[in-house]
């Protein structure tokens, strides 16, 4: 079929879109720096080469196949055709310049008011970093030739028809997209359904699959880097706006209603997570912070174009409270999540998804009210059934993944690898040279050995 709309872009939406496809792309470098301060000093390596293994993957396969799986002309009801954009094809022809002679705009394919391929773009990084997510649910113990296979599948299996369920509307890249979207009519702007719920899922899967860390929960496994954890979630804070307010698709008010209420949320999250730990240990902590913005930005992804501030300022203390008392669960149930991909991704993505039901107001860019505001339980049934789909989906597909994985190739490290440490044995590297700081040459000579104790944190 020939694509949809073939025109002039506006350059002004252009270019935002472009800002926001890079701010999106910095997220999952923020994601590698959040994981990689939370994991032991022998296994910050690791994490971060499984967010930026992910880029590679999914990257590669996106343009091959990805986009048009997510975004061709509906299949079934199941998945975008695809054939129809396989190599992009047919999203690069057109005249790209402008007339030299008379001035006229470049007539290219477009999705909206922007070029087909910047909205390409700007997709691809939903993709990549929805895959790093679940990474951190299997820390210290799986190999990394396994994950990238894992990614790989699972992003063709899971991610890309989700992905057209929920973000693939009819008419716009394609005559007909996702059931989600266009039957449903579920509310999830920017991905609380296609990527966190999607994320923590499989996250829940994988790290039942991998079974527990040795010695966990006896052994503490404690964080050696906060200020890496701070410095990713800040790097994820800056990139969300992109991944919110860019979802609006265009410089307009739609993008400046979701950069608020985005903002409004993080913050009410952060603070409700900290009084949630000043109240139940006592102390409030870096760590709690940093998962408290995380948490809000989760939560407020689904929402930001359905809420204003008061409603937004009700998904954040909802999102922080419940994730900060969500992620003891694992002690309770016996799976060994981690870094808390279920407690936050999985949690968050559900309360957010949820709240839309109750508090989104017809005053929002989304103009649809919830139940609080007089609306019924409409729209909330809805929110319930399409996170529900996308959970269920993901829970058994991810299962048949990873087992496929585990019975070829292996999922797990070896138990002495694992002692030794992740990073050693899968990279042959370490992050910090303990021995060279210690026996380093001082003007010409070599120190007596000097005994270095390290507290594996």
């Amino acid at each position: 079929m020939d694509f949809p709309t073939i025109g002039a872009p506006d350059t002004g939406d252009t270019a935002w879109m472009l800002t926001s496809a890079a701010l999106v792309l910095l997220m999952t470098p923020g994601v590698a720096f959040f994981y990689g301060g939370m994991v032991r000093a022998k296994s910050v390596l690791n994490m971060i080469m499984m967010s930026v293994g992910a880029m590679g993957v999914v990257g590669v396969l996106w343009v091959l196949f990805g986009y048009s799986m997510a975004f061709g002309d509906d299949k079934g009801g199941i998945v975008g055709d695809p054939t129809e954009f396989f190599g992009l094809k047919g999203l690069f022809g057109g005249q790209y310049l402008a007339d030299a002679d008379t001035g006229a705009a470049a007539a290219i394919p477009l999705v909206g008011s922007i070029p087909a391929l910047v909205f390409v773009a700007f997709q691809a990084m939903f993709a990549i970093i929805t895959v790093a997510l679940i990474s951190g649910a299997v820390a210290d113990r799986m190999k990394f030739g396994a994950w990238l296979l894992f990614a790989g599948l699972w992003a063709t299996v899971v991610y890309f028809p989700v992905a057209h369920w929920v973000f693939s509307f009819d008419g716009v890249t394609a005559e007909t997209g996702g059931w989600i979207a266009n039957k449903l009519k579920v509310i999830d702007f920017a991905g609380g359904t296609a990527v966190h719920i999607n994320a923590g899922v499989a996250g829940l899967v994988l790290a039942l699959m991998l079974g527990k860390r040795r010695g966990w929960p006896m052994t503490p496994f404690r964080p050696h880097n906060l200020p890496f954890v701070m410095l990713g979630a800040a790097l994820l804070w800056f990139g969300w706006f992109g991944f919110n307010a860019g979802s609006a698709l265009g410089a307009n008010g739609v993008a400046g209603a979701a950069f608020v209420t985005t903002v409004v949320a993080t913050c009410a999250a952060m603070l409700a997570w900290l009084l949630v730990e000043k109240l139940r240990d006592g102390h409030a902590t870096t760590l709690g912070g940093a998962s408290g913005i995380v948490a809000g930005l989760v939560a407020i992804t689904p929402a930001c174009s359905s809420v204003d501030v008061l409603g937004a300022i009700v998904v954040g203390v909802a999102a922080g409270a419940l994730c900060a008392l969500a992620v003891g669960l694992k002690y309770r149930f016996g799976f060994d999540d981690s870094l808390d991909v279920v407690g936050v991704h999985l949690v968050g993505g559900l309360v957010g998804t949820l709240l839309v039901g109750l508090v989104a107001t017809e005053t929002a860019p989304a103009g649809v009210n919830g139940l609080f505001y007089g609306g019924g339980f409409d729209q909330l049934w809805r929110q319930a059934v399409g996170a529900g789909a996308v959970l269920i989906y993901s829970f058994l597909a991810t299962g048949v993944i990873a087992l496929i994985v585990k019975v070829t190739i292996g999922l797990r490290i070896r138990a002495e690898a694992e002692a030794r440490g992740v990073d050693e044995s899968e990279h042959a590297e370490s992050a910090y040279d303990f021995v060279a700081l210690a026996g380093s040459p001082v003007q010409g000579r070599t120190p007596a050995p000097i005994t270095v104790a390290v507290r594996e944190a």
